[in-house]
């Protein structure tokens, strides 16, 4: 139990001493019976209406009794199945609430609450998204450091909201550059980085907003804060973002290691780049022009409209040019990416067929398949072997070997 929490018992225990208080809890226990008795959502707006006159009338008490009890059924009227009329009326009484008990007592209670509110952005009606908002920058955004143990749930709550097009996207944004501000844009982005690896469904709002707030005229090692606090996080999360089921996803997180990560500047240690390079040359098997543009201009350090690594290197026309490029800057920590899909993909049960699948689409990329074959082809035929004449390989060993050049 924290100090702030044990404070509040203890003046709780004291305020219990006096009749007003008394009366009070009694006037909130009525209050929630209402509830029990609810059969249809007009019911629920009545009870939160009544529930919400209780605790109006006795603002001068920062201590609400039964909290508990009333987050409970607060979170309730939340459900999404719920009509927005409800939902309405329950961020009025979250309104009341937190009017009340002000920011510090916010601040130690914020895990009774927030079980209820954080979800709500993601499926709410556009009516409601208004009054939710003003809740998060009345109440929330004033918190500054003391939100940090609730952020990881507030960014997993507030991202979905944040979709482009939508009548609230610029309010939502600026929620949250407030909210970077308040707690520290290092602990943001630690905290955006864990959503992005543990919940799916905000990977593209999320790798959007930081693509968003990169200064493409800065180089990534003035943005350290973007970093967040954990590499091994940064780029997990990152990892994640490559694997998504989600093309946009993918498309997204590939322009952003091509402006923040290029290959010549080494912000990352090389087994990271690595393991980058590796998750990435997957997006090659969705056969998407998008995606595969943006992964050979990352290791070719192509001049795109999407980042102009070249000017960065110097005017040097050998180094400026693609091939060079390749050569000096990817070409060891892609045929290292490769090798690594290679190894795991003989473990994998049944048999992984996509570096056969890979190499293939690299090599129609003759800059960079044609410049690594040499290096990588005594892995394949070693790695074919393994697999002790499994047909599928075969087949698929087979089908990279017609695409060699007959001269090779």
């Amino acid at each position: 139990m924290d100090t702030a929490t044990g404070s509040g018992l203890m003046e709780e225990y004291d305020l219990m001493k006096q009749s007003k208080y008394r009366v009070y809890m009694s006037n909130i226990d009525k209050a929630l019976k209402n509830f029990e008795y609810s059969s249809e959502w007009a019911d629920l707006i009545s009870a939160l209406g009544k529930l919400n006159k209780v605790i109006s009338t006795n603002s001068q008490y920062q201590i609400i009794p039964r909290r508990i009890k009333i987050s409970k059924r607060l979170a309730q009227c939340m459900h999404p199945a719920l009509p927005s009329g409800v939902h309405l009326k329950a961020l009025e009484s979250y309104d009341v609430i937190f009017s009340n008990i002000g920011v510090d007592r916010l601040a130690s209670e914020l895990f009774i609450y927030s079980a209820g509110l954080f979800p709500l952005l993601g499926y709410s009606a556009m009516n409601v998204r208004p009054t939710l908002l003003s809740i998060y920058e009345k109440y929330f955004v004033p918190l500054g450091e003391k939100l940090r143990p609730a952020l990881s749930g507030f960014l997993s709550g507030v991202f979905p909201g944040l979709e482009s097009g939508q009548d609230h996207f610029e309010r939502t944004s600026s929620l949250l550059d407030k909210v970077c501000a308040a707690v520290k844009p290092e602990c943001f982005y630690t905290c955006l980085w864990e959503c992005i690896v543990t919940n799916a469904s905000v990977r593209l709002p999320a790798i959007s907003y930081v693509l968003d707030h990169f200064d493409k005229k800065r180089h990534c090692g003035d943005q350290k804060e973007l970093m967040g606090s954990s590499v091994e996080l940064l780029v997990t999360g990152l990892c994640g973002c490559l694997n998504d089921a989600v093309i946009l996803v993918q498309r997204n997180t590939l322009e952003f290691l091509l402006l923040a990560f290029p290959l010549h500047e080494m912000v990352l240690a090389k087994r990271d780049v690595i393991k980058l390079v590796k998750t990435a040359l997957n997006t090659i098997l969705r056969r998407d022009m998008s995606l595969n543009r943006r992964l050979y201009s990352w290791l070719l350090g192509a001049d795109t409209s999407l980042g102009k690594h070249l000017e960065d290197i110097g005017h040097d026309r050998e180094s400026s040019d693609p091939n060079s490029y390749f050569e000096i800057h990817s070409k060891e920590v892609l045929i290292s990416a490769f090798k690594l899909i290679l190894k795991s993909s003989v473990t994998s049960n049944p048999v992984d067929l996509s570096p056969y699948r890979i190499l293939i689409s690299l090599l129609d990329k003759a800059e960079i398949g044609q410049r690594i074959l040499d290096d990588v082809l005594c892995d394949i035929i070693r790695t074919i072997s393994l697999c002790n004449g499994n047909l599928e390989v075969q087949k698929s060993a087979n089908l990279l070997f017609s695409t060699f050049d007959p001269s090779y």
